[in-house]
């Protein structure tokens, strides 16, 4: 199986600097990022690393409905899925992650909507970024069966 690269450039102190992160592998980015847009409620078109796991985890849980949805035998005609990734702050010092939501809209033809939220349990719990998020404290899912 394949490794993915990222780099990141960073200057200055944790308050006062900034980076670039490129996504290496694929060559398809370069994006700012700073710390006090990644912990102020507007990021200001600065990425963060909760927004690239968010992205991770949105397309990771897609890829696996597609085929939990297979498995059941169902097609999924229309599926869109949203990850909200939460940073707080750490009882132990720093920040955590403590939450990524994943909402999951559409359906598939062939199943019915009890087989869709099956499969899509199927999915948080299969997913390797789900798995990788193993230390967030929660993980939710949010099913919207939208026929």
């Amino acid at each position: 199986m394949p490794t993915r690269t990222a780099r990141t450039a960073w200057s200055g102190t944790l308050t006062d600097g900034s980076g670039k992160v490129e996504l290496a592998s694929s060559g398809t980015g370069t994006f700012d990022v700073s710390f006090p847009r990644r912990a102020a409620e507007s990021a200001d078109g600065v990425a963060s690393p909760e927004e690239f796991i968010a992205a991770a985890h949105s397309s990771c849980f897609a890829m696996a409905l597609s085929a939990e949805l297979a498995a059941l035998g169902g097609t999924p005609d229309q599926v869109e899925v949203t990850a909200d990734v939460t940073l707080d702050d750490d009882p132990n010092g720093g920040h955590r992650i403590t939450s990524s939501v994943l909402t999951v809209k559409g359906f598939a033809a062939g199943l019915d909507e009890a087989s869709f939220r099956q499969a899509a349990e199927a999915a948080k719990i299969g997913c390797p970024v789900s798995k990788a998020l193993g230390t967030v404290d929660e993980i939710v899912l949010e099913v919207v069966y939208e026929h």
